[in-house]
């Protein structure tokens, strides 16, 4: 079994190993190709120049490795498609890898936006192609390519030598994508210009550039009759994002254990089944189980001791006793008291978040469900997010508070960290305290809050612009503490503002901890953002073009959470693929 992805970049160990095994594939099945464009390819990723072509790079890979790939080439200026290169790996032929990838590259295409898809296949005419075996091998290819609608394009001099003694010249092959979109003829000369000029710089000339794309003379451009098929048999291709392009989902399935029925509690599970309810229209999520980590994982973000008072309290509780913070430490914090319950207020910042037998096993989950997550982005997720409760942004190194119990989305961004650098972006309505603070001498973790400012909003003593970081750390906490009332258009400047931050930063991973409290009508909130907005957001977030692990906080007016978070998702989806469209 194999599965498909998009390589971005070579950042990542995985993609390292990956783009290795491609170069070593182009070697030894493409002989032709000069060692210095192999050497190239890792930065041919990342590096577009205009007008040329942009790099998509697909590998098919098991878990002993890469079985096949393909290249193609996207003309941002002209909106067409290129395939360059498509191969499976030696002795991997007849496995259906070909195949795949080949339609894995026609649902790129359409997610770039493509006119349409191009490539060259050797000729099917048994006197241009002396070598029995070699005449087999392009029937085969083109009645391959037949099955789904592409064919070469009709009554051109694309398969004229370009230069003396070239022989076994290609045809250019057209693929609508399933579109029946006709290909106009000014429209295919300036695209088989592109090809020639930008593909082969160096064979073919000038004159033989404008004697092919003068050849071209039907409008519409025509395709060669089926050979081997029938229209009728051309295979639809399916309306849906490809796996890999897909938000990878992370469900918390222990959160409904944590139901605190006391009058005045808004953290209800509902707000999770809302939520998933409504993204589920969008059909742009694939899901994963949450897997088990160490607790160690924690404890280098949590105080051991906050981390073992939390799992003995939580255990010795009957199931229908909540214990809530009562008493707190002003004068003598070194001396916590014997009584677990009592002690609760050692460990909590306010007296609204209780303690339960289930807050442990619930806050533990939404764990493992973001480092599930983020654990994705090192094997080439780009988008994930983790939907949790209890959320987490207000935990603290050795404190809970704001209904939040173990900070999910700091023990993420950690975990990470050892593979470059990350930055945290906080919107939730609510200043991300936790985070802050512990981050707040490190240099490697940029912590960037958007919330209420603290002389009206939660958490009230953090979140002043002042608070920029400490010793190592110093500069790498941005706080924007924003008005009473706001709307979209107003808090879209401040974001951007936000991100431009991120961006100067050069990070690696970018970790959102996603507030829908920010929405007009949230009980806890003074913010009046709409869908609209939302989107908007999500958009500008996924623009910055970085993997990306959201993880869920607050948000309460179940009416329209779902709803609001769906655009969010829908934007930041879109955002992400118009960025990697260039």
């Amino acid at each position: 079994m194999f599965v498909i992805r998009r390589i971005y970049d070579d950042l990542l160990s995985v993609n390292q190993r990956a783009l290795a095994a491609v170069q070593q594939m182009l070697r030894e099945q493409f002989q032709g190709i000069a060692d210095e464009k192999i050497q190239r390819l890792p930065q041919r990723l990342t590096d577009h120049p205009s007008p040329k072509f942009r790099m998509v790079l697909l590998v098919a890979e098991t878990a002993r490795g890469v079985k096949g790939f393909a290249i193609l080439l996207y003309a941002t200026d002209l909106r067409f498609c290129f395939l360059e290169f498509i191969a499976a790996a030696r002795f991997e032929t007849s496995q259906g890898i070909g195949g795949a990838l080949y339609e894995r590259v026609r649902e790129e295409c359409l997610l770039l936006g493509a006119k349409g898809l191009f490539y060259e296949c050797l000729p099917d005419d048994p006197n241009e192609v002396p070598d029995r075996k070699a005449f087999q091998q392009n029937v085969a290819r083109l009645s391959f390519y037949e099955r789904y609608g592409a064919r070469p394009i009709a009554n051109t001099e694309y398969h004229k030598p370009a230069r003396p003694g070239d022989i076994e010249q290609p045809y250019l092959v057209f693929d609508d994508l399933g579109t029946n979109r006709a290909l106009r003829r000014d429209e295919a000369r300036a695209i088989v210009r592109a090809i020639l000029e930008r593909v082969y710089p160096h064979m073919c000339s000038t004159a033989y550039i404008d004697a092919v794309a003068r050849s071209i003379k039907d409008d519409p451009v025509q395709l060669r009759a089926y050979r081997y098929g029938s229209p009728g048999a051309v295979q639809p291709l399916p309306p849906r994002a490809p796996d890999d392009a897909r938000i990878l989902m992370v469900v918390n399935d222990k959160h409904d254990i944590h139901h605190v029925r006391e009058r005045g509690y808004v953290q209800a599970p509902v707000r999770i089944s809302t939520i998933r309810r409504e993204l589920g229209r969008l059909d742009l999520f694939r899901y994963a189980e949450p897997k088990s980590f160490p607790d160690s994982h924690i404890t280098e973000v949590h105080d051991s001791a906050f981390v073992s008072y939390l799992k003995r309290l939580c255990a010795s509780l009957p199931t229908d006793q909540s214990v809530y913070p009562y008493v707190f430490p002003v004068r003598n914090a070194t001396r916590p008291p014997r009584d677990l319950a009592i002690r609760a207020g050692y460990y909590c910042i306010d007296t609204f978040t209780p303690l339960n037998r289930n807050v442990w096993p619930a806050a533990r989950r939404a764990v493992d469900c973001a480092l599930t997550g983020a654990s994705s982005l090192l094997t080439g997720t780009r988008l994930a997010y983790a939907l949790v409760r209890p959320p987490g942004h207000h935990a603290e190194h050795s404190a809970f508070g704001g209904f939040c119990y173990l900070n999910s989305a700091a023990v993420a961004a950690n975990y990470l960290s050892p593979h470059g650098r990350v930055a945290i972006l906080d919107i939730d309505y609510h200043h991300g305290n936790g985070q802050q603070e512990i981050f707040y001498k490190r240099s490697d973790v940029l912590t960037v809050s958007l919330h209420g400012h603290p002389s009206f909003a939660y958490p009230y003593f953090t979140g002043f612009p002042s608070e920029t970081g400490e010793d190592e750390g110093r500069r790498y906490n941005l706080n924007f503490a924003l008005s009473e009332h706001l709307d979209g258009k107003e808090y879209a400047r401040f974001l951007e503002r936000a991100l431009l931050r991120v961006s100067g930063f050069a990070p690696r991973f970018l970790v959102v901890c996603l507030g829908l409290d920010t929405a007009k009508a949230d009980p806890t909130g003074t913010w009046s953002l709409r869908s609209a907005d939302f989107e908007r957001n999500g958009r500008l977030i996924g623009l910055m073009k970085l993997p990306t692990l959201v993880v869920q906080e607050g948000g309460y007016n179940t009416r329209n959470l779902g709803h609001h978070a769906r655009h969010f998702f829908a934007g930041l989806w879109t955002g992400a693929q118009q960025a990697n469209a260039g």
